[in-house]
């Protein structure tokens, strides 16, 4: 397990002290992700399994006290409603996927509510979205599934954002999406009554082997690709490096004290294609993002991924995904707007 991180308070996660298990309410917001519900809470399940006692309880919660669905469209009955959830020690908003548009305002004010009573407050996936929107991640560290880094950042440039896997500062915390909660949930259980020693079974038997708070949640490129060439991995990671303004093959082979004929037969030979055709599909994954999970305009975006003019990108964009920019947008903004459907 890993030490604490500075700054955070383990008390603000430990409960009330005493025998009295710690109780979590998560809070399971239309279209929630039902891997990151399930990722957070299993783990307290396993820590009261554990310790033999009633370490947690935790309660599911909607704001209207109605069964919800989740991104997988598996509809879930809560325990209560918003207004009946009492005696908390800390509520986790589980987040949606896609981030919602409109609809959230009785939940930040109830977020608020919360926070004005000395409740710790976190995030699971997009989950921070709510906590930023209710402006509660005010002087905190926090983090957000990648896809929807640039979306949170758009909209609060002025808040503390990390690409690590979790974040617990005081009484806040976050987590990326999939498996990311596992980590965040070990880590506060090792702060809670059980201890590590409890945190480090549950790890056990989850089969997880913790990855510790420094760790970035994305995996980058180079190691998708299974580069495995130093050299080869050293180009990826300039091109990631440049994408605003792409480097020029003879640039990128000199950074690398190589010749651009050694550099187009590395590519070939280990990903079978050339240096030019790779740094491209990096560019426009990265215009993909922008384009799907964020609102900056279109314009903005071509100069963001190093294109000459929007005219080459939507050409290069619709070559590599069979669908415009704009048509992009259009649906993405379509699908945003509509009925919850399953994913």
């Amino acid at each position: 397990m890993s030490n604490a991180i500075p700054g955070q308070g383990p008390g603000h996660w430990a409960g009330r002290g005493g025998d009295a298990p710690i109780r979590f309410g998560f809070l399971l917001v239309p279209d929630f992700t039902l891997i990151g519900f399930g990722a957070a809470v299993d783990p307290l399940r396993l820590a009261n399994m554990v310790a033999r006692r009633k370490l947690y309880e935790f309660v599911t919660i909607t704001m209207d006290g109605e069964p919800v669905r989740s991104s997988a469209g598996i509809c879930v009955k809560p325990d209560c409603a918003a207004a009946d959830a009492a005696d908390l020690d800390g509520v986790f908003v589980v987040g949606p996927n896609p981030l919602p548009i409109t609809g959230t305002e009785p939940i930040l004010r109830w977020l608020r509510t919360l926070a004005g009573r000395g409740v710790a407050i976190g995030g699971v996936d997009t989950g921070s979205y709510f906590l930023a929107c209710a402006g509660l991640l005010d002087g905190h560290r926090s983090t957000i599934h990648w896809e929807d880094m640039d979306a949170l950042l758009d909209r609060f440039p002025r808040l503390v954002v990390s690409n690590k896997l979790y974040e617990v500062d005081r009484n806040r915390c976050s987590c990326s999406g999939g498996i990311a909660p596992v980590e965040m949930m070990i880590h506060l259980i090792g702060l809670g009554g059980g201890g590590r020693k409890i945190a480090k079974a549950v790890a056990e038997l989850l089969i997880y082997e913790c990855r510790g708070p420094d760790e970035k949640q994305k995996t980058s490129l180079r190691d998708v690709s299974n580069a495995s060439h130093p050299k080869l991995v050293e180009a990826i990671k300039l091109m990631e490096c440049n994408i605003e303004e792409p480097l020029s093959m003879e640039e990128l082979a000199a950074h690398m004290q190589f010749s651009a004929r050694q550099l187009e037969r590395l590519f070939r030979e280990t990903l079978n294609c050339t240096p030019r055709q790779y740094y491209l599909q990096i560019r426009l994954e990265r215009a993909r993002q922008l384009l799907t999970r964020t609102n900056r305009p279109i314009a903005d975006i071509v100069m963001a991924c190093g294109f000459v003019s929007f005219a080459h990108f939507s050409h290069r964009y619709h070559a590599g995904f069979g669908i415009s920019p704009s048509a992009e947008r259009r649906r993405q903004t379509s699908d945003a707007a509509g009925p919850s459907k399953p994913a």
